[in-house]
């Protein structure tokens, strides 16, 4: 798949497969996605957790108010930050929005589907998925991805509006 396509045709897919496991060399390429983001001073202040035990899937839902979906993914994929870690302070979480969306233009070329979830900066939500987790302290929980196989599919939408778009200034002068 080319990349354009992989971005103009992904959509979040709320809908999976329940029958259907994530194979573990494609979760080791959706990680592999991931850790090539860019991070501000090549820090790579992310760490990840793979979910794909059913009951702490099901959990999910319970603590995220948009997290339904995790009741029938085979797998989720929680973006962590050691904030320790950056060369850059303040950074981390531009660091993980770029891991996150390596992981879902990686689901594009795999076959899969994928939908992220926020987390950071939702204090509540961040550390009610930490206990869940057992994330230490000191680690972010920035984000949750749920990853599965479905029929849903994503669909090209043209989402180009050229009065957002400002040239040389924000007056265009």
């Amino acid at each position: 798949m080319q990349i354009l396509e992989a971005i103009l045709n992904r959509r979040s897919i709320r809908r999976f497969s329940v029958f259907k496991k994530v194979e573990k060399n494609k979760i080791e390429l959706l990680l592999k996605a991931a850790m090539s983001a860019p991070s501000a001073g090549n820090s790579q202040p992310w760490a990840f957790v793979v979910i794909d035990d059913e009951s702490t899937l099901r959990e999910v839902p319970s603590i995220h108010p948009y997290g339904a979906m995790f009741s029938q993914a085979p797998l989720g994929i929680a973006v962590c930050a050691d904030p320790s870690k950056e060369k850059h302070k303040g950074y981390w979480p531009q660091d993980c929005a770029a891991a996150v969306q390596n992981i879902l233009l990686a689901t594009q070329d795999l076959g899969l589907e994928a939908v992220w979830c926020g987390l950071y900066p939702n204090e509540n939500a961040e550390r009610q998925i930490k206990e869940l987790l057992k994330i230490p302290e000191n680690i972010h929980a920035f984000a949750l991805v749920a990853i599965g196989y479905s029929d849903a599919k994503g669909h090209s939408v043209d989402r180009y509006d050229a009065a957002k778009v400002h040239k040389n200034r924000w007056d265009g002068k």
